[in-house]
């Protein structure tokens, strides 16, 4: 599970150092998928699977705390996400996207410290 975490942390950061540096590679992506059941589904399960791999694991981490809460954020955001249904989805994402010139780079950079920060509290 610590290795799922891990591998995880660094994809967070890559991708948000690909959207420092060319935002519409990933934005690009996600508007052609905002209609597809997939995305959708694949962000429930990333959170929930993230989310209880991240609670269960806490304990082994440099943050116990601050992990776990991350981890039941994660959960939270899972059923939320499930629980909006599909529309409500695409107009929370197409929202999201709809901020992209302004906040798209700003996001990238938390993307990337916030991936630094999962691998740096489970090596």
């Amino acid at each position: 599970m610590t290795l799922f975490i891990i591998i995880f942390g660094a994809l967070t950061c890559f991708t948000g150092v690909v959207i420092i540096i060319n935002p519409e590679i990933i934005f690009g992506f996600l508007r052609k998928s905002i209609n597809k059941i997939e995305l959708q589904i694949l962000a429930v399960v990333i959170r929930l699977v993230l989310g209880t791999f991240l609670i269960y694991q806490s304990a082994t981490s440099r943050y116990p705390l601050a992990i776990e809460i991350i981890g039941w954020l994660s959960v939270i955001a899972a059923v939320f996400l499930t629980i909006i249904g599909r529309n409500n989805f695409c107009k929370l994402m197409s929202w999201a996207l709809s901020n992209v010139k302004t906040l798209g780079r700003t996001g990238g950079a938390f993307a990337a410290l916030f991936g630094v920060f999962l691998v740096y509290a489970f090596i």
